[in-house]
């Protein structure tokens, strides 16, 4: 008879959606209050697979990918990305967000994101929070599925995954 058991600790990092640089270190910074140090910071890459946030935000978005040093269990997603909503909000200027935060953990096996948007692939959590399987780990790297976001499908976050699923591994 199979009996419930505890999951693994996951690796916490945020992609990081910004135009303002001031923005994006605030955001790091009170990230870095409610979670803790960062251990790995990615490169900056342009987010150009949709305008989807320029009225909001301006143009030539960028997106960074940080994690976090300490692990955590799943069933936190909800609670962060609750936290993460109201850091946009407390960084916004006149109504508009000045960066957007997808918070999300991965582990040997899988990437999830956070959403307030719910799907047919997504998982309800808990206070209006979906879980959003973005992809899995086979053949040496995170594979999306066909929903995942193109910026994540076209392999441009690959090396700073591995790199973030290389600091997990070792923490575990």
């Amino acid at each position: 008879m199979a009996r419930p058991q505890a999951p693994d600790p996951v690796k916490y990092f945020a992609a990081i959606l910004w135009a303002d640089l001031l923005a994006l270190q605030k955001a790091v910074l009170l990230l870095e209050d409610k979670l803790g140090p960062v251990d790995y910071v990615g490169a900056d890459y342009p987010f150009d697979v949709s305008n989807y946030y320029e009225a909001e935000m301006g143009p030539n978005l960028r997106r960074r990918l940080v994690s976090f040093k300490a692990c955590d269990l799943p069933d936190k997603l909800a609670e962060y990305k609750i936290m993460t909503t109201a850091l946009e909000v407390c960084l916004a200027k006149e109504g508009n967000r000045l960066v957007n935060v997808d918070i999300g953990y991965l582990d040997d096996n899988k990437i999830v994101l956070a959403s307030c948007k719910k799907a047919g692939q997504k998982i309800y959590l808990a206070e209006g929070i979906w879980a959003d399987l973005i992809a899995r780990y086979k053949q040496g790297r995170y594979q999306p599925f066909e929903w995942s976001f193109p910026d994540f499908k076209d392999g441009r976050y690959d090396e700073d995954l591995l790199k973030i699923r290389a600091i997990y591994l070792e923490q575990l």
